[in-house]
This record gives C-alpha cells, structure tokens and sequence, in this order.
C-alpha cells in the first residue's frame, strides 16, 4: 500500500492509501473533476507525489425564461 499525494501546482487535492502507483499520462477523476497525471515522484518507500492537471470548468448561462414569472 502506498500514501499517494495528489497536487495541483502546490495544492494538495487528495490523499488516498493505493496499491498501484498511477502512471503519467494516465487520466482520473479527482473530487469529481477529470485530471490528468503529468510527474510522478517518489518521495520514500510509502509515499508518492502526483502532479496532475485538472481540466477547466467551463460555466454556461442559460437563458431566462420569462414565461414562468408572474405578470403584475
């Protein structure tokens, strides 16, 4: 079992307990989120440092619907 350390630049996301190391290049879901692994460091025997890259939220408005207001 090793401590993996997900980071985003310096932030720490995510810490889980694993028995396989993610490989670069690889794609997960952190918190929901896609991201993609892009280094691998190994700190000790137990722990390891995970670089990822989450992809960026993109937001969308929607239109207002005047037909459910109420007319005054």
């Amino acid at each position: 079992m090793f401590a993996v350390h997900f980071f985003e630049n310096k932030n720490q996301l995510l810490t889980q307990l694993l028995k396989t190391i993610p490989t670069e290049g690889q794609d997960l879901k952190i918190k929901g989120r896609k991201a993609k692994v892009t280094s691998v460091t190994t700190v000790d025997e137990k722990n390891i440092h995970v670089q990822v890259a989450l992809e960026a939220i993109v937001k969308t408005k929607q239109p207002l619907d005047l037909a459910n207001k109420k007319k005054r």
